[in-house]
């Protein structure tokens, strides 16, 4: 994550920030725009902002503040302004516009060196929690594939290891590393965990029901785990038998998690109801409007947007773009309003940290 990692100078004074930005690209590449300008798409390592008027905010320096309130960025502020305006950027640093080049440099590369190490343990931790996710998923599936008790604790702790994750490093990161794994289904349960814990979170789901969601999405495709192989790998399209066999994974997954004895009815309704559609087109039982309960929409919304935006074995990923035009088209098959909701976390997958 830190190879394409840059020091963003938001200032009013190009020269001072031209100055700056020079004898920070000793250290890391710098990027400098305007206290009005758009800003880049990607979260920078550390920030600049220099304020050197007194008075109100510029709009878009406003807008900044509000933005690093609920995304944090490692900031130092130089200021003109009142001490109170500087703070609403909730810097680590702030010091006086007039401050020699020197000693604002000097601790702008302190903050780098630490947002370096900040960010190489966040790394760190991201990358044990795929692989333990990673781990128990595979452990899920194999145990299913051998008519072996699942281990509820287990999909809880994984269901916890995704959402721990999701939070701290957000949505795009979580797919980045899951998708260095080589396992398709495995990729694609993760994927649609890690989306399912990122709505979950955008639409302010208690804990509980957070878990519910997310462990929801992680088992959702749990009956794949009786599909052939040579079916779920298979480099071209499907025949109509193998398409019929493939879409028996929902049941068969309902079957599986109900001889439990153990799992949450709701959590079923899911394994079993995610490829239903609003319209009563989908399957495995025809089931339209009011009888598809939420937690299905959410993960079925969840599960589309995962399926089309990944790469599979017979096509290249769609690009979020192209994965939001059809998912628009299926007017009536999916929940508007969820849909609505889930936007958010559609543009963080295209614009990481900032959106």
């Amino acid at each position: 994550m830190l190879q394409d990692a840059f020091v963003l100078i938001v200032s009013g004074r190009p020269a001072q920030a031209a100055s700056l930005a020079r004898g920070i690209e000793r250290v890391v590449s710098c990027t400098c725009v305007g206290l009005d300008a758009p800003l880049p798409a990607r979260r920078p390592l550390a920030l600049v902002v220099d304020l050197p008027e007194p008075g109100a905010l510029p709009e878009g320096a406003a807008a900044l503040a509000a933005r690093l309130r609920e995304r944090p960025v490692p900031t130092l502020v130089l200021t003109g302004t009142s001490r109170e305006a500087a703070e609403s950027f909730g810097a680590q640093a702030v010091l006086p516009a007039a401050t020699p080049r020197e000693t604002v440099l000097a601790r702008i590369l302190e903050m780098i060196e630490e947002a370096a190490r900040t960010a190489r343990a966040r790394a760190e931790r991201l990358d044990r929690r795929a692989e333990a996710a990673t781990g128990i998923v595979t452990d899920l599936f194999f145990r299913a594939s051998a008519d072996r008790r699942l281990r509820d604790a287990e999909a809880d702790r994984g269901t916890e290891t995704v959402l721990a994750a999701v939070s701290e490093v957000g949505i795009r990161d979580w797919l980045d590393v899951v998708w260095r794994h080589d396992a398709q289904v495995y990729q694609h349960t993760l994927s649609v965990a890690g989306y399912a814990a990122a709505f979950g979170a955008e639409i302010g789901l208690g804990g509980a029901d957070h878990h519910r969601l997310a462990k929801a999405a992680l088992l959702h495709d749990i009956g794949k785990s009786r599909i052939p192989p040579a079916i779920l790998n298979k480099p071209n399209r499907l025949t109509a038998e193998e398409t019929a066999l493939m879409r028996g994974h929902a049941v068969l997954g309902a079957e599986l998690l109900q001889a439990q004895g153990d799992v949450e009815p709701a959590i079923i309704d899911v394994v079993r109801h995610h490829h239903e559609k609003l319209d009563g087109s989908g399957y495995p039982d025809g089931l339209a409007g009011a009888q598809i309960s939420d937690l299905v929409r959410m993960v079925t919304i969840c599960d589309i947007f995962s399926a089309l935006t990944e790469r599979r074995a017979y096509r290249a990923p769609l690009s979020v773009t192209e994965a939001v035009r059809i998912m628009t088209a299926m007017r009536g098959a999916l929940d508007r309003t969820l849909m609505n909701a889930f936007a958010p976390v559609i543009a963080r997958t295209a614009c990481p940290d900032w959106a």
